[in-house]
C-alpha cells in the first residue's frame, strides 16, 4: 500500500475489498469533480451529457433510468443544466405531462472537452497499472456491481 494512503480503521478489516471500493470512489470523485469544475459542469451531470450525446431528445424519465438516480437528483441537475444553457426541456407532443430532453448547441459543444476530460481522468486512473491490470479491474469490477446488485439478495 503507498505511503500516502489514508490510515485504515480497524472495522475496515471486516471487509477490505468493501473499504478499498469506498476509498476508491472517493478519491476518483473528487478527482472527476475538480477535472469537471473546469468545465463549468457538478458531477452527474456529464453522465446525463453523454446520454443525450448518444441520443438526444429523451425524456426525462430515459434519463432519470439510464443513469440510476433518484427523480429530485437529475431533476436539479437538469434544471442547472437549463440554466447554464445546456439543455432545453420541453413538454412531449404525445402527452405534455412528458418532458423531453434536447441539447442546445452550447450542450453539444462541451461533447469533445467533456471527451478529453474523461480521456485524462483514465490516464490518471490507470498511472500505475499495466494493460492487463486495467482490463483485469474493470471486469472485476462489473462483477462486483453484478453482486451487490443482485435483486434475489437481502440489502
Amino acid at each position: 500500500m503507498p505511503a500516502s494512503a489514508p490510515r485504515i480503521p480497524s472495522m475496515a478489516g471486516e471487509g477490505p475489498l468493501s473499504y478499498a471500493i469506498f476509498e476508491l470512489a472517493r478519491s476518483h470523485r473528487g478527482r472527476a469533480a475538480a477535472m469537471l469544475r473546469k468545465l463549468h459542469l457538478h458531477p452527474g451531470q456529464e453522465l446525463l451529457l453523454m446520454h443525450l450525446f448518444d441520443r438526444d431528445g429523451q425524456t426525462q424519465s430515459e434519463l432519470l433510468e439510464a443513469v440510476g438516480l433518484d427523480h429530485s437528483t437529475v431533476s436539479k441537475s437538469l434544471r442547472r443544466m437549463q440554466d447554464a444553457g445546456l439543455l432545453v426541456r420541453e413538454p412531449a407532443q404525445h402527452d405534455r405531462r412528458v418532458m423531453v430532453v434536447h441539447l442546445t448547441d452550447k450542450g453539444r459543444a462541451v461533447r469533445e472537452p467533456l471527451a478529453a476530460m474523461w480521456r485524462a481522468l483514465e490516464e490518471a486512473s490507470t498511472r500505475n497499472l499495466s494493460a492487463p491490470q486495467a482490463d483485469s479491474f474493470v471486469h472485476t469490477a462489473y462483477a462486483v456491481i453484478d453482486a451487490i446488485s443482485d435483486r434475489d439478495e437481502p440489502a
